[in-house]
């Protein structure tokens, strides 16, 4: 979730091996599950393969294709290969990271590989139109980005689902296109690298024929809220405030039609 831009922290990174919130600390038993998820799960069929190739052909978003250039950042889909998928999983692990106080750089590369894990595990078990990880880069002076990052200040993922609870506030949808992830390396933050990436979402969403999107944002973070809220995202529901008697921080669900 939700964005880390702009000063501000997300939610629901979900664990692809245990299926809840990322608690922003890599967990040994999440970790060893997601691996064996990770062996276990079969590679593409070529009829799948195809699939792709096509998808992505047909929705004129292929890699290396931006969908929205503003602000001088542009917004792609991530180039699944290697360096850049690390890439990407490093952006997300820099702003979900909690610091701690011993072996903080131990903990880091321990949740960058769990963030990896669950980044190939999405990849390896989606459509094309069903996911989609994007990346936003310099599109004017890519020189001057970091090197370690290799250009890359935001990422954001984009997942179509069909969860009951969400499609209630949804006047005849059956699927929506549902952001999360959305993470700003520090040093791009407050300079609309987060705006970009909402409106990259906004193409996904009508590429891939939704007319809703979706995500959450804790209640406290009226920073993200304010980003949502300038991007159309309106609030919908939220957590019972029973919730918080847990520990837990109350979540708000905002939804916005992109084609209104």
């Amino acid at each position: 979730m939700a964005v880390a831009a702009s000063g501000l922290r997300t939610i629901d990174l979900l664990c692809q091996a245990c299926n809840e919130p990322c608690q922003r600390r890599s967990s040994p038993r999440c970790t060893w599950l997601a691996l064996n998820k990770t062996k276990n799960t079969t590679l593409l069929t070529d009829r799948r393969l195809k699939t792709r190739a096509s998808t992505e052909t047909d929705l004129s978003i292929a890699t290396g294709d931006y969908l929205v250039e503003e602000f001088g950042w542009g917004v792609r889909r991530m180039a699944e290969v290697g360096d850049e998928m690390r890439n990407a999983a490093a952006v997300q692990a820099e702003a979900f990271h909690v610091p701690v106080a011993l072996f903080n750089d131990l903990f880091l590369a321990f949740f960058r590989a769990e963030v990896l894990y669950a980044l190939i595990y999405k990849i390896r078990n989606s459509a094309p139109d069903r996911y989609a990880c994007l990346v936003a880069e310099s599109a004017r002076v890519p020189d001057s980005l970091p090197a370690t990052m290799e250009g890359l200040a935001g990422v954001v993922d984009c997942t179509v689902q069909r969860d009951e609870d969400v499609l209630r506030h949804l006047q005849g949808a059956e699927e929506y296109l549902y952001v999360s992830g959305i993470a700003v390396l520090s040093i791009f933050r407050r300079k609309k690298v987060g705006t970009v990436l909402l409106k990259a979402c906004d193409v996904i969403s009508q590429l891939w024929g939704h007319d809703y999107i979706a995500l959450r944002a804790y209640e406290d973070d009226l920073a993200a809220r304010q980003l949502y809220s300038k991007a159309g995202f309106k609030i919908v529901s939220a957590d019972p405030h029973w919730i918080t008697w847990l520990g837990r921080k109350r979540r708000l669900l905002l939804i916005k039609s992109p084609c209104l």
